[in-house]
């Protein structure tokens, strides 16, 4: 198949969106389908190499085409806009339209069917729901009017009805968009997915004998990492490490004040943001994982984080935020220990029980090493070639 990946960002980009939309299109490259991704320039100078930022090797069968844009964001937007349509429309040049834009998903589908190929939507949440609790989630978000999310709501509605193929990232999300606008067809359920270390990789943890709880992401407050802080608190003799947050965002600042108030300072140790190929080994170098993600609509039925399967397939145990989303992937007690979220007292309660209970802790990051190979990006790039070869009406794979 020929595949048009459309992605309105910068590329390379540094956070979640840039990893699994690299990974996304260079495996389903890697099956043999021609890829073509259009994106934005990279914004850094000099402009770096798009596929080795992430750590993947050139391939024939993928191209990377930059649209340029310049002017303030709404004229950014709308030279985007316009670029994706011309590709998508270009006659003969494509047999299917792959994207997690909505705005772009709806406005190919108001095209008659006649002038472009099939259109495949990714949602990663209710836009509308999304957009409403942003600025609780991120900092220096604006508010979004009434008009604006009234017209989220069309579009989600229009895409959910009109799309060829339509992929969700969470059950929960799939359960909730059925529930508003009814049943459809070509529905995939499509969690994120990991790269897969060799199966015989020793993992290695940190040479003294200060057990290390990690988190590594992002350090936005619905993240929960601030619980993680509050932990240390009742973990006198462990070290919690903190990799990510992006350089110049206010939360690293806010997680070093909390803990300094909290006089757990010499315990918090802030390693920064963290080229993608690089993150493995910080988790290797752990003793439990950290996924204390807090209750909010995102976490609770849209989430599916990169970390949790780059956790699991690190060979480490795993303590997570007891919430659906996160339920789809791990059972407590088979693959990783479940905590209430926002509780630090629990989370630290089970950080301990895994540091002190060495047979609990292989026996969960054993089940979790194994269950990650269900979500590779391999596997997830097979299931999406699936559901693009029903949306086009090409024949299966034998």
């Amino acid at each position: 198949m020929r595949i048009l990946y459309l992605a309105d960002i910068r590329f390379p980009i540094e956070r979640a969106n840039g990893v699994q939309t690299a990974e996304t299109v260079w495996h389903l490259a890697e099956r043999g389908n021609v890829v073509t991704l259009l994106v934005r320039p990279d914004t850094a100078s000099p402009a770096r190499d798009p596929l080795g930022f992430f750590g993947l090797a050139p391939l024939a069968t993928l191209a990377i085409r930059r649209t340029r844009v310049a002017g303030p964001p709404a004229a950014r937007r709308a030279q985007y806009l316009a670029a994706a349509v011309a590709a998508a429309i270009a006659p003969g040049r494509y047999d299917a339209v792959f994207t997690r834009d909505l705005g772009v998903a709806s406005a190919l589908l108001r095209l008659p069917r006649a002038v472009r190929p099939p259109v495949t939507y990714e949602s990663h949440g209710y836009a509308p729901d999304v957009r409403r609790q942003l600025p609780d989630l991120i900092p220096n978000a604006r508010p979004a009017s009434e008009r604006q999310l009234k017209r989220l709501a069309r579009r989600e509605a229009h895409v959910w009805q009109r799309a060829d193929g339509y992929v969700t990232i969470t059950r929960a999300l799939a359960a909730d968009l059925s529930t508003r606008f009814g049943v459809r067809a070509r529905v995939l359920v499509a969690p994120d997915g990991a790269r897969l270390a060799p199966a015989n990789q020793a993992p290695s943890r940190d040479h003294d004998d200060v057990p290390t709880a990690t988190y590594a992401g992002h350090l936005y407050a619905w993240k929960g990492v601030d619980t993680l802080v509050a932990a240390a608190a009742f973990l006198p003799a462990a070290r919690i490490r903190i990799v990510g947050g992006m350089p110049g965002e206010p939360d690293q600042a806010r997680l070093r004040a909390k803990a300094e108030a909290l006089g757990v300072s010499a315990r918090v140790e802030f390693v920064g943001y963290v080229p993608p190929p690089e993150v493995s080994a910080w988790l290797t170098r752990s003793d439990v994982l950290v996924l204390p993600n807090i209750d909010t609509s995102v976490s609770a039925r849209y989430t599916s984080p990169l970390k949790l399967f780059e956790y699991m397939a690190a060979g480490r145990p795993i303590v997570a935020s007891r919430l659906p989303a996160l339920e789809e992937v791990l059972t407590d007690g088979l693959n990783a220990l479940l905590v209430p979220p926002g509780d630090a007292s629990a989370l630290a309660s089970a950080i301990s029980r895994l540091v002190t209970d060495p047979a609990l802790a292989a026996a969960l990051a054993a089940q979790a090493k194994r269950d990650v190979a269900n979500y590779s990006w391999a596997r997830r790039a097979e299931r999406l070639e699936e559901l693009l070869r029903v949306a086009t009406g090409a024949r299966p794979r034998t």
